[in-house]
């Protein structure tokens, strides 16, 4: 079976799997968003997850070496987000999420964090999110070498900056690049190569 490498804009709200498993739908009439609603191909897995409530590039392969490399944290693969926070961070702030927080007993690696100059060009997103006149938003793009659950949102808010929007951008080499929410697209030949590298 030949080897097939996608990546997808996840959307707001969609699970990141292509059953709904054990997960309640949002209402009796209202089921879960899976992946299957998107992508028509069969037998490709996803990469990693995003929480329901981010978005953004995921790659989904049948490929288990690629998948095993790009998952397991030994092998220490960039993922790229952009993320809205409230407020505005101080340079102490920036420097704790640089340095690595303490979240449950872990301590997060260290990444790379910088605050953005302007607010990213972004579909609007569906619902969007509150906003509110008297508190500021800022963003910031954060590399990290790691994935644990709800890690960017739990280290944001562990530094006072709770996180209001997530996009991820990024996975090592693999850009989200023109991908609307839910479109898909098959990795070029470039792509393909530099995933059998890693």
């Amino acid at each position: 079976m030949a080897h097939q490498y996608i990546l997808f804009y996840k959307p707001y709200n969609v699970l990141s799997q292509f059953s709904e498993g054990n997960t309640p739908p949002a209402s009796a009439t209202e089921p879960r968003l899976t992946l299957k609603d998107f992508v028509p191909v069969s037998d490709v897995y996803p990469v990693g997850r995003l929480d329901r409530d981010s978005e953004g590039l995921m790659l989904l392969t049948n490929h288990g070496r690629v998948q095993h490399r790009l998952s397991d944290p030994r092998f220490a693969h960039p993922r790229t987000y952009w993320v809205q926070v409230e407020q505005v961070p101080s340079v102490a702030a920036l420097t704790q999420l640089q340095k690595g927080i303490t979240i449950k007993g872990y301590r997060t690696l260290p990444c790379q964090v910088k605050r953005l100059r302007a607010e990213p060009t972004l579909p609007p997103r569906d619902p969007p999110i509150r906003f509110r006149q008297s508190i500021p938003t800022v963003w910031l793009e954060m590399t990290l070498q790691e994935g644990k659950n709800r890690q960017v949102r739990r280290m944001t808010a562990a530094v006072g900056h709770p996180t209001l929007r997530l996009v991820r951008i990024a996975i090592a080499h693999l850009q989200l690049g023109t991908l609307s929410p839910g479109q898909w697209r098959v990795a070029t030949t470039d792509e393909r190569q530099k995933l059998l590298q890693i």
